[in-house]
C-alpha cells in the first residue's frame, strides 16, 4: 500500500499501518511508472484538484490493465431540502461540537472551508464524463442516500 500527498506535514504527522509507505506527490503528477498499481482509490480530495482531466489521465497512466479506481468525495446535494441540512450540519452544528470538544477557537471556520469546497465541487456529471474521456471503462456513480446523498463513491477500470 502506498500512500501519496502533496504535503510533507501531512505526512509527517500520518500515522499509517506498517507496511504502507508514504510517497510525496500530486494526483496530476504521481512519482511513478506506467502500469503500476492494481488498484487506485481517493478519498474527499477531488474539490482540491485543479483540473482534472489531467489527474484522471494519470491516474489512468500509472494503473494496470484491468486496475480498478475508486473514489470517494463528498459531493453537493442534489436536492434543496439535502444541501440546506448538509449545510446546517457542517457549518453549524458539527463546528459547535468540534470547538466545545476540541476547545479551539479554528475548527468553526475551518468547517465553513469545507463546506465552501464541497459547494464549489465539480458536478458529478462531469466527473464521470472526465472518467470516460480519460479512458476509462465501467464508470459509475454511488450515492450513500442516508447521507442526503452527499456521500458519492465513483467506481471505474482501466481497460485491459
Amino acid at each position: 500500500v502506498t500512500g501519496v500527498d502533496p504535503s510533507p506535514g501531512m505526512m509527517r504527522n500520518a500515522k499509517v499501518p506498517d507496511g504502507v509507505a508514504l510517497v510525496e506527490g500530486r494526483a496530476e503528477d504521481i512519482p511513478f511508472p506506467d502500469d503500476h498499481f492494481d488498484f487506485l482509490s481517493m478519498g474527499y480530495a477531488l474539490r482540491h484538484i485543479g483540473d482534472l482531466s489531467v489527474a484522471f489521465r494519470e491516474f489512468h497512466r500509472v494503473m494496470k490493465p484491468g486496475a480498478r479506481l475508486c473514489i470517494l468525495e463528498i459531493t453537493r446535494p442534489e436536492t434543496r431540502m439535502g444541501r440546506f441540512l448538509l449545510k446546517i450540519y457542517m457549518k453549524g452544528i458539527v463546528p459547535l461540537l468540534a470547538r466545545y470538544v476540541g476547545h479551539k477557537r479554528n475548527t468553526p471556520r475551518l468547517w465553513r472551508y469545507y463546506w465552501d469546497t464541497i459547494e464549489a465541487c465539480v458536478r458529478p456529471e462531469e466527473v464521470l464524463a472526465t472518467l470516460e474521456a480519460s479512458g476509462f471503462t465501467g464508470v459509475r456513480r454511488h450515492i450513500d442516500v442516508r447521507a442526503m446523498s452527499g456521500f458519492a463513491e465513483y467506481q471505474a477500470t482501466k481497460p485491459e
